[in-house]
């Protein structure tokens, strides 16, 4: 089966190369298109670094689901297995190998990535339990990595659920898409490491977006129902 990832990047120049290194190291036969988010750093100088990664730019920063949305418009057609993954993940994206088995032997649909627990205090879980709460309201199942951007998908999935949401929901949003067509998720443990926030200014208004962007997209699913 042909596999694709793809891996949104915005200002990620300290990790890429590592992210790009560890995805190498999976021993599956994978096509990389890294989708560069606007950065203003030195991510795209260290992407063409490598001969056999294909970078995807359009110019201005538009957030992650604009980036996943344009990727996918690129690849939907051409591979059976689709993942994406973060940019900041480094060689911890070699973990990612966890993420396809399942598809390819366990018939599962989307596997989604369960980080072990924060090595550094973060926020004080509104984010989390908003996440939870609101797939299970909407899908009756219980998902608890429902905030994790680390998932692999049947080209089938992604071909019928609605658009990739934009903004800080775009992970809720999908999870609930997939699960209300009936398609099957597996969590699945990895040890996996990114840029954590800590209960700082900057975390602390990390944390607000992200509320504020899974209420909106909570209540435009309540709308339409």
């Amino acid at each position: 089966m042909k596999i694709a990832v793809l891996v949104p990047a915005y200002n990620e120049e300290n990790q890429i190369r590592n992210t790009i290194k560890g995805i190498m190291n999976i021993p599956y036969d994978i096509d990389l298109f890294v989708i560069d988010d606007g950065s203003t750093d030195n991510t795209v100088k260290y992407v063409q670094e490598f001969k056999n990664v294909n970078l995807l730019t359009y110019g201005a920063n538009k957030g992650k689901g604009f980036a996943l949305n344009f990727g996918l418009k690129k690849v939907i057609g051409n591979y059976d297995i689709i993942g994406f993954l973060d940019g900041d993940i480094g060689e911890t994206s070699s973990e990612a190998e966890k993420l396809i088995k399942p598809i390819l032997y366990d018939k599962i649909d989307v596997t989604i990535a369960q980080f072990p627990s924060a090595k550094k205090k973060g926020g004080f879980g509104f984010v989390k339990r908003l996440s939870f709460s609101g797939i299970k309201y909407f899908t009756g199942k219980e998902i608890y990595s429902g905030l994790s951007g680390q998932r692999f998908f049947k080209k089938e999935v992604l071909e019928i659920i609605e658009e990739i949401p934009f903004g800080y929901g775009v992970e809720v949003g999908m999870t609930i898409d997939i699960l209300k067509k009936g398609f099957t998720i597996k969590e699945v443990p990895v040890v996996m490491t990114h840029n954590e926030t800590g209960r700082n200014i900057s975390g602390f208004i990390h944390r607000f977006k992200q509320f504020y962007h899974i209420i909106l997209i909570l209540i435009k699913k309540a709308l339409k129902n």
